[in-house]
This record gives structure tokens, sequence and C-alpha cells, in this order.
């Protein structure tokens, strides 16, 4: 390691060894800080990510291009060389010279340098180079630090049809209604701080990537997206055509919330009554969006994960099965869902197990699932002032 004038260590996440900062050396310890990003946080992203490859590979039967043009170190594309079966050839690159330098010794350590190319370019420039038709890839992996948005054209550009666009983006106050202006410019779409905001999060981005993709003839279809720790995770296929991009764009509205009685309704418009008054409270609602309104995962797709998921070594499998488990019970459920603290905050009762909750709703008629978006969360489609009835009377 004579070339690189910082210290590393050999870390192993699945079947891939490779080397890193290593983080006990430095000041300020933190990914954004170190010579080359690495954030070993997100090890369950890139576990995810070799599960979601392994089934849409399994799902399409044919020989996968990816492309990761964001690789800090290049460990999510070598472990898509090593433990996706049916990848052909993986892109990695990075405009940091360093972080170049040391995916270059990766590939070596890993015996992977006859499929895996390692590049030292601007990620856009990269992606623009491979968008011509028959040079695109089957796989496209944005990982950035902050937003996706920046890099989103060029990667669907690159994407063959039919092919999987995969995008994290960890600017959480921005999509968290924090910072709303910045929520705009990016993505084109108002946020909301409500206790449901990590879905709106990703539903804004589902949102502004099918706008996107329309203005090029695209369309976009998600297949799985996940909630965890400081970020989203979000995973589309890209299709060709303009009436297929019609009809994605048929999927984008708004969320109206109503803050004083935790009413919400949706509508899918682009320009609603944005005076909205709230059929319960007759409080003026607030909104966000647009954004998208339709399903968040595509159910077979997801049950395929739970098949595939003991087939592979991952380190955080036990959390990814118990999220796969939560997001199958949520699959088919209404937008948005209700924070039981928040509701009993708001009629001073004290909280029930959530449990109690779900098995009430249901003897109502009406259906409850518990959500991985949030450990108290019910989404549900039972009118707000029943809910409440019901917390009122559970002591």
């Amino acid at each position: 390691m004579e070339y690189l004038d910082f210290p590393v260590k050999k870390i192993r996440e699945g079947l891939t060894e490779v080397f890193v900062p290593d983080l006990d050396f430095f000041e300020k310890p933190f990914p954004s800080y170190l010579p080359v990003f690495f954030n070993p946080i997100m090890e369950l992203n890139r576990d995810f990510a070799v599960l979601v490859l392994q089934v849409f590979q399994s799902e399409n039967r044919r020989w996968l291009d990816v492309c990761e043009p964001l690789a800090g170190c290049g460990i999510r594309g070598i472990r898509f060389a090593k433990e996706v079966e049916g990848v052909k050839k993986v892109v990695v690159n990075d405009i940091n010279l360093k972080a170049y330098m040391l995916t270059q010794k990766n590939i070596l350590l890993n015996k992977v340098e006859n499929f895996v190319e390692a590049y030292n370019e601007d990620a856009n420039f990269l992606l623009t180079k491979y968008a011509k038709k028959g040079g695109r890839f089957d796989v496209v992996d944005l990982d950035p630090y902050g937003s996706p948005i920046p890099y989103l054209n060029s990667a669907l550009r690159a994407t063959k049809s039919e092919g999987l666009l995969c995008m994290t983006a960890t600017d959480m106050a921005v999509l968290c209604g924090v910072h709303q202006k910045a929520c705009l410019r990016h993505y084109g779409a108002k946020p909301l701080r409500t206790e449901y905001c990590h879905e709106l999060a990703v539903r804004i981005l589902f949102g502004s990537v099918a706008v996107s993709a329309a203005k090029i003839d695209l369309a976009v279809e998600p297949v799985f997206c996940h909630s965890t720790d400081h970020y989203i995770r979000v995973y589309v296929k890209v299709l060709r055509g303009a009436k297929k991009a019609d009809q994605t764009l048929r999927q984008l509205g708004y969320i109206f919330h109503c803050f004083r009685c935790l009413n919400r309704e949706v509508f899918h418009e682009i320009f609603p009554d944005f005076k909205l008054k709230c059929q319960v409270c007759g409080s003026l609602m607030d909104f966000s969006g647009p954004l998208w309104l339709g399903k968040l995962w595509e159910k077979e797709f997801v049950k395929k994960m739970v098949e595939t998921v003991d087939k592979k070594i991952l380190g955080q499998k036990k959390r990814i099965t118990k999220i796969l488990e939560r997001i199958l019970e949520e699959v088919d459920g209404n937008p948005t869902y209700y924070v039981l603290s928040h509701l009993c905050d708001l009629i001073n009762v004290p909280v029930p197990p959530l449990t109690i909750i779900l098995e009430r709703i249901r003897k109502e008629g009406y259906k409850a699932y518990p959500t991985h978006f949030n450990s108290q969360g019910i989404r549900t489609d039972i009118p707000v002032e029943t809910l409440k009835r019901i917390l009122s009377k559970t002591r």
C-alpha cells in the first residue's frame, strides 16, 4: 500500500474483503472527512443491494452489466461481482484519485480484475459515455453522499430498457421538510414535517424520478424501497416509450395533512385545490407533493427476496429478514400511516401496545398493518376519528 498516504485496514462484508480507511487514525472519523469515502453503517444498504440484484437477475435470466459511478473504495461494485450470480461486467468509478487507486487495489485483492473495470472520471461524464443504444447497463447504482438528483438524468439515459436503477438519498432533512426550499429546488416537490415524513421522502424521490424520466420518454416502475437509519433507498425498473411515461405520470399527486386532527387526504391530481379544508375538523390542510401515489413495492419481487435471503451470506441477514417481513405486511396498504404516540398525545391517553390496536381496528372491519417506516406506525384505511375512539377506549 506504499502509494496511499493514509492508513487502511482490511474488512469483510459478505464474501468480499476490501481495504478501507482505518477510522481509528483520523481526527474526524466521519465518511465525508475521510480521504476515501466509506461508511460502515451502510452495510445493510449494500446487503440489500446484493439481494435485490440477485432477484432481478433471476427474474430476467440474463447476464448483467452493472455500473456504480460513485464507488468510493469500490466495495459495493466488487460485492456485486463476487456475490451476485449472473453478473458479467461491473464498471466502478470515482472522481477522487485516491478512491480510484484504492479501488484498483481492492479489485486485485478479490481477483475480479477480469470483469471489474475501474475509472477515475466525473460520474455524469462516465454515464453519458454509456448512454447510447448498445452501450447501456442492466443496472445502475447511485449511492451518493446526499442527493442522487445531480446524477439522475445521466443514470436514466445509461440504463437499458427493462433495466434497474438503484438510488440512495441521505439528505433526509431536505426530504422530510426541514429545508423546504431545498426540496423544491432539488426534487420539484413540497415536503411536510409530519410523523410519516420518511414515507413522504420515498414518494417524493419516486415522483421526481418519474418526472425526470418522462422528459426523455422513459417510464419508471418501483420494485422495492426501504427507509432505514439516516437514509432512504429506492429501486425502479426503467421502461421506454412515451405512452408508458404518460401512464407513470398518472401515479403522481398530493397528500394533504391536517395538523389539527391528523386527518389526511390523497389527490391524484397535478393541480388540486390547494386551499382544502379538512372534512373532519374544518381546518385548512397543508400538503406535500407532487409525489408518487402508486405502489412502493412490487409484491412478487419482495416475496422472491424473502425466498432468496437465506441463500446469501449477508452480515445483516436478521435485520433484512425482519424488514422484509414487515414490508410484506404493508405492501398492499394505503398511502401514509398513523403513529400511535402522535395520536395518543393529541387525545391525551397512554400509548397502548401496537398489536392490541391492530386487532381492534381489524375487528371494526378495516385493514391495519404495521409498517417498516416506524415501529409505532399503523398503515390503515380507518377514519382518523374512529381510530381516536378506539384509542380512547384502550386504557
